[in-house]
């Protein structure tokens, strides 16, 4: 089995998709099937039919929320169980991902011209690329675990944004649109293009000066709290700087640069408790800055985010 955790859309090896971002006419329909385990009605999985579907459905998506897609076949040992359980997943994240499926049986020129090696196959799809993930089923909790680093993952990446439900098999779109998918405006396109890109002073800036014109705006703080978390990581020698977090527990600077670690690499839980347990053990000014590094990477996962709803409590709790 092959899995991925905490995947970088922009590393070689993953497969890219981004010559097939071309102005195409509405998404062909597609048709919920069976051995996928597609619920009826509106939900958030739907079916790959041609090349298409795949340039407006996943590509054309995927450069704002994440899209899994299944390549699958009847014939493949555990591909009607990786497809079951990741429609039910879609269904429970609402919005949060995607689930495309693409049956190599019927569909073999966009296997070959994938060159996707052999199926069941799972890949995660973000800014036009697809990175492998796993090659056999896994149980439901695990694969929720794998979901979660992958939402992460996007997260650092800057794709932020929620699904609308499929319906019919094609995800919905706005009225209007000729068919094809809404795509969200960027409020602050240059701030955005620059973190996209990595130019990340320039990000930093364009987002502190669309905070100072928009106080409290939640998508530049958004985008900020991500640009800073990426440039404190940019070229840090991993090894070398967990290793100086575990001699030097008390080292607010190697912690917080552990934790910035932790959580680009999907474990926000260890992120959020490596900060936690810093306030616990320190005092005055090193209190003050962990708890605020804290608040800060609060602001890279989201406030709704049931994992920093709890570390806000535990977090109440060290400090009172």
């Amino acid at each position: 089995m092959t899995t991925m955790t905490a995947p970088q859309f922009s590393r070689p090896g993953a497969i890219d998709l981004s010559a097939l971002r071309r102005p195409a006419g509405p998404p062909s329909p597609g048709t919920p099937s069976a051995a996928g385990g597609s619920p009826s009605g509106a939900g958030y999985s739907f079916d790959v039919t041609s090349e298409q579907s795949l340039r407006a459905d996943v590509v054309e998506r995927s450069m704002s929320v994440v899209v899994l897609v299944s390549f699958w076949s009847a014939d493949a040992p555990g591909s009607d169980e990786i497809n079951a359980t990741l429609t039910a997943l879609a269904d429970e994240y609402a919005g949060r991902f995607l689930f495309a499926r693409v049956d190599v049986g019927a569909q073999p020129a966009l296997a070959q011209a994938l060159q996707i090696p052999q199926v069941p196959l799972v890949v995660a799809a973000l800014r036009g690329q697809l990175a492998p993930l796993i090659q056999e089923p896994l149980p439901a909790a695990e694969m929720r675990a794998l979901v979660d680093q992958i939402l992460q993952a996007a997260v650092s990446n800057g794709v932020t944004g929620q699904a609308e439900p499929v319906a019919g098999g094609v995800a919905a779109a706005d009225p209007g649109s000729n068919g094809e998918p809404a795509e969200p405006e960027a409020r602050f396109p240059e701030a955005e293009q620059a973190l996209l890109e990595g130019r990340l002073d320039e990000a930093v800036s364009g987002y502190e000066a669309a905070l100072r014109a928009h106080p409290g705006d939640a998508e530049a703080e958004l985008g900020l709290a991500q640009a800073r978390l990426i440039q404190r990581t940019q070229g840090v020698d991993v090894t070398a700087a967990r290793a100086a977090a575990a001699d030097r527990p008390d080292d607010i600077a190697a912690q917080t640069l552990a934790a910035d670690l932790d959580l680009m690499g999907g474990h926000v839980d260890d992120a959020f408790s490596r900060l936690i347990d810093a306030v616990r053990r320190t005092a005055a000014d090193d209190r003050d800055a962990a708890r605020t590094h804290l608040v800060g990477l609060f602001a890279v996962v989201g406030d709704a985010d049931p994992r920093v709803v709890q570390a806000r409590r535990q977090l109440a709790s060290a400090l009172f």
